[in-house]
């Protein structure tokens, strides 16, 4: 299945707790935990362009799945990673995070770990 689309966040599980174990200050938490993020994805067979926007903040990130690149974290960090599909999800590792990206009919679902903290994060194609 094409994870081609734009989707609206509808709801996110967690937020506060998984954002103080990646080290986000308090201040910023407050202001982030009611934004809502849009993700427009463009995949070419293997090649992905993800773009998420949240309020302001604009994060775009482009990979081969199976090939090593520079990814941007969720604290605006740049980390060299290789995204895998595994079982038809997008998973990676970046700096103690484990992320997991799939489709599931119009849905879109992030489900990001940092050590016991698991935040969900779902959105609808738009």
């Amino acid at each position: 299945m094409s994870f081609t689309g734009t989707y609206a966040q509808q709801s996110h599980e967690n937020f506060e707790a998984f954002m103080r174990g990646i080290g986000i200050p308090d201040e910023f938490i407050q202001k982030g935990k009611d934004a809502k993020t849009v993700t427009e994805i463009v995949q070419d067979g293997k090649h992905f362009v993800v773009t998420a926007t949240t309020g302001p903040r604009v994060q775009r990130n482009e990979f081969t799945v199976g090939e090593e690149a520079e990814l941007g974290s969720l604290t605006n960090e740049k980390i060299r990673t290789t995204v895998n599909l595994v079982d038809g999800k997008l998973v990676a590792d970046i700096k103690g995070v484990h992320s997991v990206t799939e489709i599931s009919g119009d849905l879109l679902i992030d489900v990001m770990t940092v050590k016991d903290v698991v935040y969900k994060r779902i959105s609808k194609r738009v």
